[in-house]
């Protein structure tokens, strides 16, 4: 039997892996999950609230293009800044549109 998994689930690291598991054994106490770390509660509430921003990013049903998908969950790993997403959207948007521009010049009209 083949088994995929879900799309939040591919979209998580290592990292964010062993944090998830980390937090079930502490039965979800992040004041727990700060000691296992060594570091404050500010440092593993804003781990989990990039964790939670990256699941909903690779979870969310109306975002169907992988592009945007992807970009949407670089910037929830840190990895890339708002700003920067905003632009490449915007340039990724109108290279589709000058792509389906040129498909309707291209095809014959019927």
């Amino acid at each position: 039997m083949e088994h995929h998994l879900p799309a939040w689930v591919a979209a998580l690291n290592d990292e964010d892996l062993h944090f998830l598991k980390q937090f079930l054994l502490v039965s979800g106490s992040l004041k727990a999950l700060a000691e296992v770390y060594e570091v404050s509660y500010p440092t593993v509430r804003a781990r989990l609230d990039r964790l939670i921003a990256k699941v909903t990013a690779a979870d969310d049903a109306a975002e169907t293009d992988p592009f945007r998908r992807m970009v949407r969950i670089l910037v929830a790993d840190g990895l890339l800044r708002p700003d920067v997403a905003r632009q490449l959207v915007d340039a990724y948007r109108e290279a589709l549109a000058e792509q389906e521009q040129e498909e309707e010049r291209i095809e014959p009209a019927r």
